[in-house]
């Protein structure tokens, strides 16, 4: 994801500045934290990717989600070529949708599952954030859901929804302010999605709608200088480039038995 930067600045600034830095080792073995496993990224094309077979090796790395496609008119370029690197080298493959405002919730999802192509082992997430760098263009609440519903309607699968805890729960973005829509409620289609939360500061806040269930991944580290508060060093993966780093509340075993499950929970019957 690419817009999230000033939205999550000055979210870490006090926490960094009282904790101090932190940095983890990224060669050891699926390394953990607090039952925590840092071993997914998610990048895009605009992310370096030179040897996936490194980053699993050496980094340790076992999972990849992917932008394949965003509103209802672009692809990503090297989604389909990084895809086949990727699962050649047993790595778990994931897809992800940036949502805009200019099309439909339900056209952006038939966009996404003609990008994304997602088989039975291929996890999917909706991107759902303001869009900094064209905030007349953030998708809005309804047109998440009508996306989600879509995605569930044609593959019997519900996504993951990527957000940040002020967005969902309707807070304003940016000058002049923009706002989702209204917050996400418990009795939404979103919050019966796996939450893949964005939050820099060294503990993250839930949405309201995602609280008692809490987020199976957690985007602690972003790509750039500003991209949290422990440093650049955390966000080194061997063969990759600048990524976003991201937790999972388990360990392997766990986190193949809840990508699995999420990627094959139901029947895919899109149409080829």
């Amino acid at each position: 994801m690419f817009t999230r930067r000033t939205v999550l600045t000055g979210l870490f600034g006090l926490t960094a500045a009282a904790a101090g830095v932190v940095s983890r080792p990224t060669n050891a073995v699926a390394a953990k934290s607090g039952g925590k496993l840092d071993a997914v990224i998610d990048i895009s094309h605009s992310t370096t990717v030179n040897d996936f077979r490194l980053a699993r090796q050496r980094s340790n790395i076992l999972g990849v989600i992917h932008k394949a496609s965003e509103g209802g008119d672009w692809r990503d370029p090297l989604y389909v070529k990084r895809r086949a690197e990727a699962e050649a080298v047993g790595l778990l493959w994931g897809a992800y949708h940036f949502g805009t405002h200019e099309y439909s919730g339900a056209d952006q999802a038939a966009m996404f599952l003609n990008a994304a192509r997602p088989g039975p082992s291929t996890l999917m997430a909706l991107d759902l954030e303001f869009n900094e760098q064209n905030p007349s263009n953030t998708m809005r609440l309804r047109q998440a859901e009508e996306f989600v519903k879509s995605i569930v309607a044609t593959t019997g699968r519900h996504p993951m929804i990527y957000t940040t805890a002020a967005w969902a729960d309707g807070e304003p973005m940016g000058h002049p302010q923009y706002r989702l829509g209204g917050r996400i409620s418990e009795h939404s289609i979103l919050a019966n999605c796996p939450l893949w939360l964005a939050d820099y500061r060294f503990e993250p806040q839930l949405p309201s709608a995602w609280r008692g269930k809490g987020w199976h991944f957690w985007q602690y580290a972003g790509d750039t200088d500003d991209g949290g508060p422990r440093g650049h060093r955390v966000r080194s993966v061997s063969g990759v480039v600048r990524c976003d780093r991201n937790l999972f509340k388990g360990d392997a075993t766990m986190l193949h038995k809840f990508w699995t499950a999420s990627a094959g929970n139901g029947p895919t019957r899109r149409k080829a």
